[in-house]
């Protein structure tokens, strides 16, 4: 009779979760989420906000505005070629990623939102938001420099 060891079936059971976790990331690899960090800071007359978006161009980021909530969405489609572009060769491989970043931030008080303004540089995206002021309730729109 052989004697088993008492962790080998949580062992096992790791084992296979790390096998249908890594399927499930393959399955997963052509369409990224990403995590958007900010940091919100106050100044006398406005509020900057910076996020973190590397990667992105400043036409893939749409920001809004409404009342004391500012939206930033970032959406980046990529497509790789593997094979050659000849009309005598046929894709052996081709691979298509696309990226989403979504992040909505309370802001600490009241902006004037027809005011903001927005930059894009080496993948940090800043927001300007003067004060005091109360929105319109409608939210507007701001473009990415």
């Amino acid at each position: 009779m052989t004697e088993r060891m008492p962790f080998d079936d949580v062992t096992e059971l790791f084992d296979r979760l790390g096998e249908e976790l890594d399927e499930v990331g393959t399955a997963l690899e052509g369409r990224v989420r990403t995590e958007v960090n900010v940091d919100v800071l106050e100044r006398d007359e406005e509020f900057v906000v910076a996020a973190d978006l590397p990667g992105y161009d400043a036409d893939d980021i749409d920001l809004a505005v409404s009342g004391r909530e500012l939206t930033l969405r970032a959406d980046s489609d990529e497509e790789t070629e593997y094979g050659g572009g000849d009309s005598d060769i046929r894709y052996h491989r081709r691979e298509r990623r696309s990226r989403s970043a979504t992040r909505r931030i309370s802001l600490p008080g009241d902006v004037l939102e027809s005011e903001a303004e927005a930059s894009y540089e080496r993948g940090v995206l800043t927001v300007t938001l003067p004060r005091p002021g109360v929105g319109s309730g409608e939210g507007t729109s701001i473009d990415v420099e």
